[in-house]
């Protein structure tokens, strides 16, 4: 999800079996190494992920945020049903759709909902600043939820962190925080929330499984949310903006998460998270290379910054 990745989660990823079953990770094709394998995955998830923002403003081309969230999800969700029958996957058990709802919430509808209006108002490099504060949201989420005591290094690693980014949107606000940073601050908590739940899950079912029902959860609410946001928002397709709805719909929400799963079931969360250090600074150059946009020296530095803090908060959680 930039944000739609949990590698940050706490907890190892349960995968049944030996994860090339029927309901594990799939079987590694002949003479490739299951850990090359599922690097490889894992780096196309992050290169999925990175291209997110900038697809989404594509999409806001032709459609209004509300349209574009709507559709984003009603789509991933028919492909991750059809994934999932075709799997013959059984559905969740009771005791897991508590959980399969925080997922819902935060990742498929709230993080989504709140970038895309926050990307009404800001560049795609501006919320990949802000958004890669992500995983540090998410430890110290997963810290609180599994009740662990991260080392002190964790928390003043995470507090810089933090500082940065505030410091960064404030400047970039002309001194005060504008309504676009407010969204991404708050797509940072649902989606935090929504990733730590996902890992609480993920011990228990593979995690691909757990964005896929998550998906299909809300299949209703996409629908009913597309037909009520199209009959009062403007359509005017481009191709630009097709192109960006069908990528975040099939390639971040559906394609990204799954491959993305899958790679960190092989190669564990730890070495997955720094695969996922580059997603900031990827979004930058697509912001420069498909939209155009100009960076500030800020912007390149305040990411950097991130990843640092970052790279200190896996090494204290290790």
């Amino acid at each position: 999800m930039t944000a739609e990745n949990s590698a940050t989660q706490s907890g190892p990823v349960a995968v049944k079996g030996s994860g090339h079953g029927p309901s594990g990770t799939g079987s590694p094709a002949d003479g490739v190494r299951p850990d090359s394998r599922g690097t490889l995955l894992a780096v196309l998830g992050v290169l999925s992920f990175s291209l997110t923002f900038p697809s989404t403003a594509w999409g806001l081309e032709s459609f209004g945020p509300w349209s574009l969230v709507a559709l984003r999800g009603g789509l991933a969700a028919l492909l991750a049903g059809g994934f999932l029958l075709a799997r013959r996957v059984p559905p969740p058990e009771r005791r897991h759709r508590g959980g399969l709802a925080v997922v819902a919430g935060g990742v498929v509808v709230g993080f989504p909902l709140l970038t895309t209006l926050a990307l009404e108002t800001s560049t795609t490099a501006h919320a990949a600043v802000v958004v890669g504060l992500l995983p540090l949201t998410t430890a110290a989420f997963g810290a609180v939820r599994t009740g662990r005591r991260p080392s002190r290094s964790f928390w003043v690693a995470a507090l810089a962190g933090a500082a940065v980014v505030i410091a960064f949107a404030v400047r970039q606000s002309g001194g005060a925080l504008s309504a676009g940073d407010l969204y991404l601050f708050g797509a940072l908590l649902v989606c935090a929330a929504g990733y730590t739940e996902g890992g609480r899950l993920a011990r228990e079912m593979p995690g691909w499984q757990v964005v896929g029902w998550a998906l299909v959860g809300c299949l209703p609410l996409s629908v009913a949310g597309a037909a009520v946001a199209l009959s009062f928002e403007p359509v005017r397709l481009s191709a630009h903006g097709v192109i960006g709805l069908v990528w975040v719909a099939a390639g971040s929400t559906f394609f990204g998460l799954y491959v993305w799963y899958r790679g960190m079931a092989s190669i564990g969360i730890a070495r997955a998270s720094q695969l996922q250090l580059a997603q900031p600074v990827l979004t930058l150059v697509w912001s420069v290379l498909l939209l155009g946009e100009h960076l500030t020296p800020a912007a390149p530095l305040a990411a950097v910054a991130v990843l640092v803090c970052i790279v200190v908060t896996q090494r204290s959680r290790a």
